[in-house]
């Protein structure tokens, strides 16, 4: 009998039987979409932050460019005050700006009125404002469009 000198066939039988076809999930393609995702997000939210809806007055006022975010004071069609999104009391307001802000007296706080309400009204909320001790209270507007 004469040795089996066919090398290949046999060679290539066992590299045949090493190679299974891969098992594993490829994680790439979805770690792109989440950064994606991430980077819309982290764009858009800040543009969410005032959720009550008021209608402001229009002016020819420039933008402020602020550097630290300030707060936002609503007063409502129906003469509601909000700080941020959040309801308060006209004889709260005070209190609860002083804590949310820890003292600190220098926050800016902007006041948004909308443009049915009373100037009173407005007028009350921005001296309450101002008797707690805060200095830098502006109003707030919508730039109005040139003809």
């Amino acid at each position: 009998m004469a040795p089996n000198m066919n090398f290949g066939e046999t060679a290539t039988r066992r590299r045949r039987s090493r190679y299974r076809p891969m098992s594993e999930i490829n994680v790439t393609p979805f770690v792109d979409v989440m950064l994606v995702l991430l980077i819309i997000f982290m764009v858009t939210a800040p543009l969410l932050t005032v959720g009550v809806p008021v209608d402001l007055p229009k002016t020819q006022a420039k933008q402020l460019n602020a550097q630290k975010e300030p707060l936002v004071v609503s007063v409502n069609r129906d003469g509601k005050i909000f700080i941020q999104e959040h309801g308060v009391e006209a004889d709260k307001l005070a209190p609860k700006l002083v804590a949310i802000t820890n003292n600190g007296f220098d926050r800016r706080i902007f006041v948004r009125g909308d443009k049915t309400v009373n100037f009173g009204a407005i007028m009350k909320v921005m001296g309450a404002i101002n008797v707690a001790g805060f200095r830098h209270i502006a109003l707030v507007s919508e730039q109005e469009t040139s003809p």
